[in-house]
């Protein structure tokens, strides 16, 4: 009887974090949406000048470089605290105000970069305390942080399965924990979403990937599926290449962070005032890709893919750190609109097929690529999908590719 009280309590207290976990997701959400509107909208419309954008990206790289030499070079990749959570069951929760902050600013200044990698660090410290609290209770707190981090991912990109089955699938397998661990993964995954949901009706905010439509698929679209497979794999490539490039700056310049920052500030804003798209995450401007599409141009669309790969690398390993998922979808689909306008077939097909081999290829976790994306591409487009993500991760990326650190977006 005893037993079954404490699971039930433990039950409760998984349900009562994950609520824990949504209202912080949605306040940092809500705050970063309200600095981009402030800097990016109501500040602009006050003042003519024309390197606004240039002036506001250097200056913020500068006051992130002086953050960081003050507080330290946070948040880790969204891979690092995922790494050391699976291997030591906790994260460290002494610098969770200073993750903060320096997953706040990159994003507001309009850093090419997610908010999930600066939002997993901190939750991950903060289910670490709170497992720390409860561990004369309950012997179930070592899985706590792991079931946080689901959460945590699973509201962000508005997919409860993904966030299940992203921590625990490996490049070899998924590993699935046993029933009981199921439901409080779920329970947490839930609550989280949910309180995020509702959040989100009450006092607004929002995020996460806008659904695309489809009409009807031709047997013709199956024919392309193999080349645009390959344009997917191939953006891959052309992700760890850059990926290897800036690693190799960054080891260079790693003491001088102000400078780093600084540089990756002033990166930002030359690409931003030349290719404005290649600004910020890219979740909230798939909409004006798929709209406009034609007036831009293939040429064009490849072109802003192209540079934001290389963008979101700059911004990582110069310290404007945040998250890869959100950026490398957003060049997917620039890429398969390119290749829409080339051979001439449905836009939504084409990008639905390189996304998935270009987020599979960096990901190499086929089952999560298409959970992640279901929320973007309709569901009849899942067998094609399960395809393009299953090519993408047994084509593997040439070692010359590779840093020995090599990060996915996971």
């Amino acid at each position: 009887m005893k037993k079954v009280k404490n699971n039930v309590l433990f039950l409760l207290y998984t349900v009562i974090l994950g609520a824990i976990v949504g209202a912080i997701i949605w306040a940092f959400i809500r705050l970063m949406n309200l600095g981009i509107e402030f800097i990016w909208d109501f500040a602009p419309s006050k003042l003519d000048f024309p390197l606004y954008t240039l002036c506001v990206c250097l200056v913020g790289g500068l006051l992130i470089g002086l953050w960081k030499k003050k507080f330290g070079d946070y948040p880790e990749e969204l891979n690092t605290v995922m790494g050391r959570v699976k291997t030591t069951g906790r994260y460290s929760y002494n610098n969770v105000f200073s993750t903060l902050g320096s997953a706040l600013f990159p994003l507001i200044i309009g850093a090419s970069v997610g908010p999930e990698a600066g939002l997993t660090g901190v939750i991950a410290g903060l289910c670490t305390w709170v497992g720390d609290k409860l561990k004369l209770y309950f012997k179930e707190v070592e899985e706590l942080t792991q079931i946080g981090l689901s959460a945590t991912l699973g509201t962000i990109f508005h997919s409860p399965m993904f966030g299940f089955i992203e921590p625990i699938e490996s490049d070899k397998e998924v590993v699935l924990p046993r029933t009981s661990k199921i439901v409080l993964y779920l329970a947490a995954i839930l609550s989280s979403f949910g309180v995020f949901i509702l959040l989100g009706k009450l006092f607004g905010g929002r995020t996460g990937l806008e659904e695309l439509e489809i009409g009807k698929i031709e047997l013709l679209h199956y024919l392309y599926a193999i080349p645009l497979t390959a344009v997917g794999i191939a953006a891959g490539y052309l992700y760890f290449i850059f990926k290897k490039l800036t690693f190799s700056l960054e080891k260079k310049f790693k003491k001088y962070t102000v400078l780093r920052a600084t540089a990756g500030g002033l990166l930002l804003g030359i690409s931003g005032t030349i290719l404005p798209l290649t600004m910020f995450s890219g979740e909230h401007q798939i909409s004006e890709v798929m709209a406009d599409a034609e007036t831009i141009g293939a040429v064009m669309l490849i072109a802003i893919a192209v540079a934001k790969l290389l963008l979101t690398n700059i911004c990582i390993d110069s310290g404007l750190k945040g998250g890869h998922f959100f950026p490398i979808i957003f060049c997917g689909i620039c890429i398969g609109c390119a290749m829409s306008l080339i051979f001439g077939i449905d836009m939504v097909f084409c990008a639905g097929v390189v996304t998935t081999a270009l987020v599979g290829h960096t990901l190499k976790k086929p089952l999560a690529t298409v959970l992640l994306l279901m929320i973007v591409f309709p569901i009849k487009l899942i067998p094609i999908m399960l395809f393009a993500a299953i090519a993408a991760k047994f084509i593997g990326t040439p070692k010359a590719f590779l840093t020995n650190t090599s990060h996915h977006p996971s």
